[in-house]
C-alpha cells in the first residue's frame, strides 16, 4: 500500500501545506458520495463546469476526513477546521497529475498505456486475465481512464508488480498529453478509433492523431490491422516496433478462421508461422476483435499459446450499461439511456439481438437523435440505416427533430413528449423493445409506460413507523455500539432502496443484504453507506470490487478467491468480514480453524479484518438462554484470538433484533437490526409499531347460492346463501395457498371475512355475507388490523417468510407523514 506523509507529498507537488505535516495519506478520493475509511484518507476537492468539490469539505470534515487537497482561489476558512490538515494548490487535477508524474518515475515495472474510442476497459480486463497466468499484475480500476482517474489509478499500483495496465480516455484535443506524461507507458495499445465523444474533435484523423500523443515514450505499439491506424503509426512514429491483429495477410496475429457455436467461438490464429485454436465464451464480432488484441499482446509479453487455451474460454464479459425489464404485452424491454453514439449503439443491437432470439420476438429500435458524432446529417442518417437493418431491426421509431426529418415523420416524434402523446401502447405485442437515447431525451418516461404495470394489490410502508422502531431499538444500546441493518431479501420484501435512503438518513453505520446483486442495486440508486454482502458467491467478487461491496468470509475457499481478486484488482486494504460458527452449523469457521485462517489473513496483505462476527441460533427463546451464552462465551474467545494475532483491531457483533432486547451486554461494538426495524419483535412488541400492511380491493361481489362450490378443486361449498367478493392477490403475489378454505382471513372495513375455496394464482375468494361491503372496497391482507404474528400462527410458520414471500409484482407504496 502507497503511504506519503503530507509533506512529501507537499514537496512532490510544490505546494502549500495548512496544518499539521505529519498527516501520512494512504488514500486519495475525490467523490464525496463514495464510501471510505476517514483514517489517512486524503480528499481532493475538484472544480467542473457542474460542480465544487470544496462545498463538502464541512460535512466530510464532520464524517471524519482530516486531510483535503483545495484550490487556493477556493477562499476556504481553514479556523474552521482546528485538526485538520490542507494542502493548498492553484489546480487540483494538475496537482494530482504532478503527483502522479513524480510516482510513475519511481516505478521499476513496464507500464501498458490502452486507449482506444471503445473497448479500452474491456481489453485491459482481459488482457491482465491472460498476463496473470504468469505475471503479477496490476491496473487501473474499472474505468479510471480520466484526467482525475489516470493519477488516482497511479497512486494506487503496487511496487512488486511485473505489469501495470493503464486506461486512458479522452473528449477533448489535448488531453492526452496530458495523460500521457503521467502514464509513461513502455507499451500502447490502441483499441479502435470510432464515434464515441467525436464531437470535440474536427475528425477521426484529429482524434487518432490525439489518441497517439499517449504512445511517445513506448517501445512497442499494438492494434488492428485497419489502414488507417497503420499509416498513422508510420508516420507519427517510424522507428517504434507495431504489431498487428487481424485477417490481413500483414497481422502479425492473424485470423484464418471462426467457428460459431450457440454460445461460443473456435478461432483459428496463425502467429510467427504456428497455427493454434482458442475457444471464447463470445460470439459477437466485436468480443472477437477485443480477443485479438488481448492474445496479441500476450503473445508479443512472454505468454505461451497452452497458457492462452486455458484463460480464454473462462474470460468474462464486461458489465454493460444496458437494463433489461419485463414489459407490457409479452414485450421485453432493454433500456440504455446512458448515452448514445454508433459505435454504444451497435453493442446495444448485438444485445437486443441476443436477448430477442432466447424468447423468439421480433426487434424494435426506439433511438433518439445522435448529438456526439461528428458526422454530417445525411451520412449519420445513413449509417443508422445500416446498422438497424445489419442487425435485422423490424421497427424503427425515431424520436428528435433530425430523425423525425430524415424520416420523414414515418414512425418519427419530433419530441418524447409527442411520442408519449401519439403511442398506442396495444401496437407493442411480443417484441423486443431497445431503448437508445441520449439522456436529455429523458426516455425513462416512455420506459415506464412500456414497463410492464403492477396491479393494484400494494404492499404499504410506513416509514415514519420504521423510523420510531430504529430509534427505540437504538434507546437499548449504548451510545457507542454501532448499529448494522439488515436490507437483504428486498428489505425483507418491502424494496431495497426506499428502506435503505431511509437508513442512510438514520445514521446507521452499516448496511447488510444476502447476495452482490442486492448490493449493486443499492449503489446503482446512490447508497453510499458501508455494505456488507452476507454470501457473496465467487463469480461476484469483481463486481463487488467495483462497487466497493464488503464480503462475508466464512470458508477457506471465499477467503481465497476474493484475495486473488483482489490482487488482480491491484487493490490494497480491502475490508472483508469473518464468521465464526459458534453454534448455528451453517456458515462460518470453526474455532478449530481458526490458527489456519490467522496465518491466511496473516499472508493475505491486500485485506484488512474490519469486523469479525457470528449469528445466534435461538436468541428469541428462553429455552435457548443457555445456549445463547454458550455462544456468546465461545465468540468472545474466537475474537480474543483473532485480536491477538492481527495488528490491528476490529468491530465485533453478534447480536441480531431479538438480541438487542435479551442480551444488552453482549452489544460489542455493532448489532445487528433485521426484522425488528417492522415491528416484529422478540418481546415487548407493543412497544414497536406496525411498519408493513398489505392491501388489495374488492373487485367483484358475487350471490352465491346454498350447494354451489367455490373455486379449483371445488373445496369451497355454500351451505348456504352467500355474498362473496373476489379480491385480486394470490400465491403469485405471496399470498399463501396454505390459507385457504378458512385458514386465512381478510380485514374489510373493519370486519373479519374469511377466504373460501382455494387461493388462486392470481385472486382468492372472500366470504362477506355478514359484511357491508361494496366493490372497490379496500382489502387489508395483513396489517395493524390482522397481524403477521396472526397469519404467521396460522400457517405454522415465522413472520420473515410472510414477509420475504411478497412477490417484486406487487407495487410497493412508501408513506411518510
Amino acid at each position: 500500500m502507497r503511504h506519503l506523509s503530507i509533506k512529501t507529498l507537499a514537496d512532490l507537488t510544490n505546494t502549500h501545506i495548512i496544518g499539521q505535516e505529519l498527516f501520512v495519506v494512504e488514500k486519495i478520493v475525490f467523490d464525496s458520495r463514495k464510501t471510505f475509511v476517514p483514517e489517512h484518507t486524503l480528499f481532493v476537492a475538484i472544480r467542473s463546469k457542474n460542480n465544487d468539490g470544496h462545498i463538502y469539505i464541512h460535512e466530510l470534515y464532520k464524517k471524519g476526513i482530516r486531510a483535503f487537497m483545495v484550490e487556493k482561489s477556493a477562499e476556504i476558512n481553514y479556523s474552521l477546521y482546528s485538526d485538520a490538515v490542507f494542502v493548498e494548490c492553484h489546480n487540483s487535477i494538475d496537482c494530482l497529475q504532478l503527483l502522479a508524474r513524480k510516482i510513475r518515475q519511481e516505478f521499476n515495472f513496464p507500464v501498458i498505456g490502452i486507449t482506444g474510442s471503445n473497448g479500452k476497459t474491456v481489453v485491459k480486463e482481459w488482457l491482465a486475465r491472460i498476463l496473470e497466468s504468469r505475471y503479477k499484475v496490476g491496473r487501473s480500476p474499472r474505468s479510471f481512464n480520466s484526467q482525475i482517474g489516470v493519477p488516482i489509478s497511479i497512486w494506487m499500483l503496487e511496487d512488486d508488480i511485473d505489469y501495470a495496465l493503464i486506461e486512458a480516455g479522452i473528449s477533448q484535443p489535448n488531453e492526452m498529453l496530458k495523460l500521457a506524461d503521467c502514464i509513461q507507458a513502455d507499451y500502447g495499445v490502441l483499441t479502435n478509433i470510432g464515434q464515441a465523444h467525436q464531437e470535440n474533435f474536427s475528425s477521426l484523423d484529429q482524434k487518432l492523431k490525439e489518441k497517439l500523443d499517449l504512445f511517445k515514450t513506448t517501445n512497442a505499439l499494438f492494434s488492428h490491422d485497419k489502414s488507417v491506424i497503420i499509416e498513422a503509426v508510420k508516420h507519427r512514429f517510424p522507428d517504434k516496433k507495431h504489431f498487428v491483429c487481424g485477417s490481413t495477410t500483414n497481422a502479425d496475429l492473424r485470423l484464418i478462421r471462426q467457428k460459431q457455436g450457440k454460445d461460443s467461438t473456435e478461432l483459428s490464429l496463425s502467429w510467427r508461422k504456428s497455427h493454434f485454436d482458442i475457444q471464447i465464451p463470445f460470439t459477437d464480432s466485436i468480443s472477437i476483435e477485443n480477443t485479438m488484441l488481448s492474445v496479441l499482446v500476450g503473445l508479443v509479453l512472454g505468454v505461451k499459446v497452452e497458457e492462452l487455451q486455458q484463460v480464454m474460454p473462462s474470460l468474462q464479459p464486461i458489465a454493460m450499461r444496458l437494463e433489461q425489464k419485463e414489459g407490457i404485452n409479452n414485450c421485453l424491454l432493454i433500456d440504455d439511456g446512458y448515452n448514445s453514439d454508433l459505435t454504444s449503439l451497435e453493442l446495444a443491437l448485438d444485445f437486443l439481438n441476443q436477448m430477442g432470439a432466447k424468447r423468439g420476438l421480433s426487434k424494435t429500435l426506439i433511438l433518439s437523435d445522435i448529438f456526439q458524432s461528428g458526422m454530417s446529417h445525411d451520412h449519420l442518417i445513413r449509417e443508422i440505416k445500416k446498422l438497424v437493418k445489419e442487425k435485422g431491426v423490424q421497427k424503427l421509431i425515431g424520436i428528435g427533430p433530425e430523425l423525425h426529418k430524415a424520416m420523414q415523420g414515418e414512425n418519427a416524434y419530433i419530441s418524447t413528449d409527442d411520442f408519449i402523446k401519439a403511442v398506442n401502447l396495444n401496437n407493442f405485442q411480443d417484441e423486443a423493445i431497445l431503448l437508445k437515447g441520449s439522456r436529455q431525451f429523458s426516455f425513462e418516461r416512455i420506459s415506464a409506460l412500456i414497463e410492464l404495470r403492477r396491479h393494484k394489490t400494494v404492499l404499504e410502508i410506513n416509514l415514519n413507523a420504521l423510523s420510531e422502531n430504529v430509534q427505540f431499538f437504538r434507546s437499548q444500546l449504548n451510545k457507542e455500539t454501532k448499529l448494522l441493518a439488515m436490507v437483504k431479501a428486498f428489505s425483507y420484501g418491502s424494496g431495497s432502496f426506499e428502506i435503505a435512503n431511509l437508513l442512510q438518513h438514520q445514521k446507521v453505520d452499516y448496511l447488510g443484504v444476502a447476495f452482490a446483486d442486492e448490493g449493486i442495486e443499492l449503489r446503482e440508486a446512490g447508497i453510499t453507506l458501508p455494505i456488507i454482502v452476507m454470501n457473496p458467491e465467487l463469480n461476484s467478487f469483481p463486481l463487488m470490487l467495483s462497487y466497493d461491496l464488503e464480503p462475508e468470509i466464512y470458508s477457506f475457499e471465499v477467503l481465497d478467491a476474493f484475495n486473488l481478486a483482489v490482487q488482480r484488482h491491484g487493490l490494497v486494504d480491502v475490508p472483508i468480514h469473518i464468521k465464526v460458527d459458534t453454534g448455528m452449523n451453517r456458515l462460518g469457521f470453526l474455532p478449530g480453524e481458526l490458527d489456519t485462517l490467522l496465518q491466511k489473513l496473516n499472508d493475505a496483505t491486500a485485506l484488512k479484518v474490519s469486523s469479525v462476527f457470528s449469528h445466534l441460533a435461538g436468541s428469541d427463546e428462553v429455552v435457548h438462554d443457555e445456549f445463547t451464552q454458550q455462544q456468546i462465551r465461545t465468540f468472545t474467545a474466537a475474537c480474543e484470538k483473532i485480536r491477538g494475532a492481527l495488528a490491528y483491531d476490529f468491530i465485533r457483533h453478534i447480536l441480531n433484533s431479538a438480541g438487542i432486547q435479551r442480551f444488552a451486554d453482549a452489544q460489542f461494538e455493532m448489532v445487528r437490526l433485521g426484522i425488528g426495524m417492522y415491528g416484529v419483535s422478540a418481546n415487548e412488541s407493543d412497544l414497536l409499531q406496525s411498519v408493513i400492511t398489505l392491501k388489495s380491493y374488492v373487485s367483484q361481489l358475487k350471490s352465491i347460492k346454498a350447494g354451489a362450490t367455490i373455486g379449483y378443486g371445488r373445496i369451497g361449498t355454500a351451505t348456504e346463501d352467500l355474498k362473496i367478493a373476489i379480491v385480486p392477490i394470490g400465491y403469485a403475489d405471496g399470498y399463501n395457498r396454505r390459507l385457504s378454505n378458512g385458514v386465512g382471513q381478510v380485514v374489510i372495513n373493519g370486519e373479519l371475512a374469511p377466504i373460501i375455496g382455494n387461493i388462486c394464482m392470481d385472486m382468492c375468494m372472500v366470504d362477506v355475507t355478514n359484511c357491508s361491503v361494496k366493490e372497490g372496497d379496500e382489502v387489508e391482507i395483513f396489517g395493524s388490523n390482522y397481524t403477521i404474528y396472526q397469519i404467521a400462527q396460522a400457517l405454522h410458520t415465522i413472520p420473515y417468510e410472510i414477509l420475504t414471500s411478497i412477490s417484486r409484482r406487487v407495487k410497493r407504496v412508501y408513506i411518510m407523514e
